[in-house]
């Protein structure tokens, strides 16, 4: 057994979606150190996107896009297709949050939350499909990474209803569709983040010792975090495991037992 080999990304082709920042910009950081070949990132601000692309070298190939639409999900796939004729990995991460309180929550919050983190993992795997079946083998499998939270395998205090909503289902989407694209040596996993600075957890990114004080390991998480989980499940070491969401949180899903001073530890 070569340790290197069983997590060795070598020569992959990767997408992340949402990559430009935060957690995706950690995948990101995580697959290229394992090796892979390219990585694609797709997010709807150029200016963030040109930014990542110059500061992790010309690996990483940017693309400009709005995901949470049909016709934003096709013209990627069809970008993609023009580009490679295999996808190896596929992360899904791109998400949206959305908070309000219960009398006054809208439909256009709930609508455009509910779209990109449900929706848009579906389809976009769905129209990926045929680039992730011709990289896929009993071999050396396809891996989709869908980027769940915690917050879909708990409650959190805060009212972000479709955010939970979609979430955890999401989790449950993983197993059904890992079900099913198993036939065809594609392994579907998901990841369930806790508490990681970004933009999205803004109480991660600038109250870190306050936050740290409701998770058991005491601290947030850091890039080293998110990317190993990440490598594990999209190399060979996590080639058996299929349909599975692994909190990575510190310990606050399965060990956070009464924890005082709770602040909300979870998000993207």
């Amino acid at each position: 057994m070569n340790l290197t080999d069983l997590f060795s990304l070598d020569g992959r082709v990767a997408l992340v979606t949402g990559g430009s920042r935060g957690i995706g910009r950690m995948i990101v950081e995580g697959l290229l150190a394992a090796g892979c070949a390219r990585v694609y990132i797709v997010a709807r601000k150029q200016e963030q996107v040109e930014e990542t692309v110059n500061d992790l070298g010309d690996k990483v190939v940017g693309l400009v896009g709005d995901l949470s639409q049909m016709d934003g999900i096709a013209r990627l796939a069809d970008e993609l297709s023009a580009r490679e004729d295999k996808l190896d990995l596929l992360v899904n991460n791109a998400g949206a949050a959305w908070g309000a309180e219960f009398e006054e929550f809208p439909e256009a919050g709930w609508d455009r939350t509910m779209d990109l983190n449900l929706k848009t993992p579906f389809f976009l795997t769905q129209k990926l499909y045929p680039l992730l079946k011709a990289a896929a083998s009993a071999e050396r499998p396809a891996k989709v990474l869908m980027i769940a939270s915690i917050d879909g395998m708990k409650s959190n205090p805060w009212e972000t209803y479709p955010y939970q909503a979609s979430k955890a289902g999401l989790i449950h989407l993983t197993r059904r569709m890992a079900a099913r694209l198993i036939r065809d040596n594609i392994v579907v996993n998901g990841i369930g983040p806790g508490a990681f600075p970004s933009a999205m957890n803004r109480a991660a990114r600038d109250n870190e010792e306050l936050v740290s004080r409701g998770i058991p390991s005491r601290r947030v998480g850091v890039t080293e975090d998110m990317a190993a989980g990440a490598i594990y499940l999209l190399s060979r070491a996590g080639d058996y495991v299929v349909g599975t969401t692994i909190p990575i949180d510190g310990g606050v899903v399965n060990a956070n037992v009464g924890a005082g001073n709770f602040v909300d530890p979870s998000g993207r």
